[in-house]
């Protein structure tokens, strides 16, 4: 076909290329004080939007297939829906009173939901928004994962120091774990076979062989300068390669950064007041840490482990999630 621009193009020696859409990992961080939830661009880690949300937004988690945000308004006793194309709040799941986090069965549907004011685990369908069951546990239950196999789902009770699992499939709690005090959150390893519980007054975390569900290792941590009385674990983050574990010890303003396989701990990264909860980047080069007295996000270079930028967000940024999204070149 006879195309002047493309004959032009040939005759100046010059190339032309379609403008097409960019991709960039967007960070979405949960602002506890202000409602609201605060997206940042990941290529130029920079707040590039502000949404306003639900009362007290804490726990945040995305869909497993990248299009929906989940968000537990704990103040609102609800978890709210958002649509991750529109930014907009799309709908609401029943939740219990004062959720704070929960977590995603691999199946994409089952959310299981840690109800701090009623002692109960509450898991709902989130297509049909039925309410599948709920789960007596300790008092003040709190952290919620669900192993990458899907067959356990596993609560922390901050006053009882024990994490409950729940059997997927009969919806049955079936065993319990003492750990040190208040614990606060787990992470199970990629192959399922190991998790991780923080328990922020012990000061410790707690790893747990899944089989048996017995203790393997505790591990603490001791900061120069630091009293130990603030080194309280919280969020917990493993490398997809089984390399390291990052621990957030609120407080003593640092993230632990542990080995993986020996246990041991490696270093100590100074980042801001009161780390919270810790997210990768899509490629894991990145680990982003809330941070809530400073109203700010922390970024460490995983290769290099050190901290490269603060970003500022709302007050009392408390959960993040980074998601893949594509954007325009104008946006």
């Amino acid at each position: 076909m006879n195309n002047p621009l493309h004959a032009l193009s040939l005759a100046l020696g010059l190339t032309f290329t379609l403008l097409a859409p960019a991709f960039a990992d967007l960070a979405y961080v949960s602002n506890e004080k202000d409602n609201t939830l605060s997206v940042i661009d990941m290529n130029s880690l920079e707040v590039v939007n502000t949404i306003d949300v639900g009362q007290r937004p804490r726990g945040i988690l995305m869909s497993k297939d990248n299009t929906l945000l989940y968000i537990c308004a704990s103040d609102d006793d609800t978890v709210q829906v958002l649509d991750l194309a529109t930014r907009r709040i799309v709908d609401t799941l029943p939740s219990g009173e004062d959720p704070e986090q929960f977590a995603l069965h691999p199946n994409n549907r089952h959310l299981y939901i840690a109800n701090e004011d009623d002692a109960i685990v509450t898991i709902v369908d989130v297509k049909t928004k039925e309410v599948l069951g709920q789960i007596d546990v300790g008092l003040e239950p709190e952290g919620m994962a669900v192993s990458p196999d899907g067959k356990w789902a596993v609560n922390t009770s901050e006053t009882t120091n024990m994490l409950h699992w729940i059997d997927t499939e009969t919806l049955e709690l079936v065993d319990n774990t003492v750990v040190d005090q208040r614990p606060r959150h787990v992470e199970f390893t990629k192959d399922s076979k190991i998790a991780w519980a923080s328990s922020e007054i012990g000061g410790t975390v707690t790893i747990v062989n899944v089989d048996d569900r017995k203790i393997l290792k505790t591990l603490t941590f001791e900061i120069n300068g630091v009293h130990p009385d603030k080194v309280q674990p919280v969020g917990i983050k493993l490398t997809s390669d089984g390399k390291y574990a990052f621990v957030a010890l609120g407080p003593a303003n640092h993230v632990a950064v542990v080995d993986a396989q020996t246990y041991e701990v490696l270093d100590y990264l100074l980042v801001g007041g009161r780390v919270w909860q810790l997210d990768f980047s899509a490629d894991e080069s990145l680990l982003l840490t809330t941070n809530g007295v400073t109203g700010d996000v922390s970024v460490i270079d995983v290769d290099d482990l050190v901290v490269i930028k603060s970003i500022k967000v709302g007050r009392y940024p408390w959960g993040v999630v980074v998601t893949p999204e594509a954007k325009s070149p104008e946006a």
